[in-house]
């Protein structure tokens, strides 16, 4: 950092005018592997930059592609609509990096109160749909249609 001196400007940090967006992959991906979302005017070598510049993740790959937009949708004078295409980057992270996504979620372990009305509401809705199944003898006439 330079000398502070009164009246002199004031430090600033330039950041890029882009973005990345951690999102989870359609099909498994090995752990040392991360797919982001980026803006499209990014390059490989600012995904790298950007990466090992401002957060210190040691990056051994990057490989991108152009994802394109889905056009299966019409407005209201059955014109077509197109979303706008995306970039998307897998990162391949350096020498015994991984990354997981965390669980938001977790299975809570049930107590014994809810597990016993579980097991009440499932077999409540058994005996209800053999009710509705109707006897098997009647050849699937329903049962107002009778004697």
């Amino acid at each position: 950092y330079p000398l502070f001196q009164r009246g002199g400007p004031q430090l600033r940090i330039f950041r890029p005018n882009f973005f990345m967006l951690a999102v989870r992959p359609g099909v498994p991906q090995p752990e040392d592997t991360v797919q982001f979302r980026v803006s499209m005017e990014m390059t490989k070598v600012d995904i790298r930059n950007y990466l090992e510049r401002i957060y210190n993740v040691p990056v051994a790959a990057v490989r991108t592609r152009i994802q394109y937009g889905a056009n299966n949708k019409r407005n209201h004078r059955n014109q077509r609509v197109k979303k706008p295409d995306y970039k998307i980057a897998y990162v391949q992270l350096g020498q015994g990096q991984t990354f997981q996504f965390p669980n938001l979620f977790p299975e809570k372990e049930q107590d014994a109160e809810t597990r016993s009305f579980d097991d009440f509401k499932d077999k409540y809705m058994e005996e209800e749909k053999q009710k509705e199944e109707g006897d098997p003898r009647r050849g699937g006439v329903p049962d107002w249609f009778g004697l």
